[in-house]
């Protein structure tokens, strides 16, 4: 009976733990939409020098980052699928995630001063788990850097 209970209580909690990370990831991906949107009009380029028939006042480094953890279903789904091996795609979402709000973070502040573009973009990812084990919590942090470019 105590087993039974256990496991039961084991189930609602990584219910409750996929709902809600369910439902912050759904809404961190639609802020993502709105801002993307927002900031389209600033361009980014990987290539390492701007276009040289343009002038600009001023060239800055900008940078935006990130940390974002894994939730405990992402992880209990993850542990299962390493069983069997192949893609873990619940991951995938997660490194999407931060991706894109490293570059998004980068955009507004390129916005704050003033730029137009940013040149020789770039992304790190490093991982911050202390702890493989069954401990550790998975998190990642990502930036993106560039030269921000302002027009005359």
């Amino acid at each position: 009976m105590e087993l039974l209970f256990q496991f039961g209580l084991f189930a609602v909690l990584l219910l409750i733990g996929w709902s809600i990370g369910g439902v912050t990831e759904r809404r961190h991906f639609r802020s993502l939409v709105e801002r993307e949107a927002a900031l389209r009009d600033i361009l980014v380029f990987n290539e390492r020098r701007p276009p040289a028939d343009r002038d600009f006042r001023r060239a800055e480094l900008v940078m935006g980052s990130v940390v974002i953890g894994e939730d405990y279903f992402k992880r209990f789904a993850a542990t299962l699928r390493s069983l069997f091996g192949g893609t873990l795609r619940m991951y995938e979402s997660l490194m999407d995630r931060g991706r894109r709000e490293a570059l998004v973070r980068l955009k507004e502040a390129a916005r704050r001063q003033g730029a137009t573009m940013v040149f020789n973009v770039r992304f790190e990812t490093s991982s911050l788990s202390a702890d493989t084990g069954q401990r550790g919590i998975f998190s990642a942090e990502f930036i993106a850097y560039g030269t921000a470019l302002t027009p005359r």
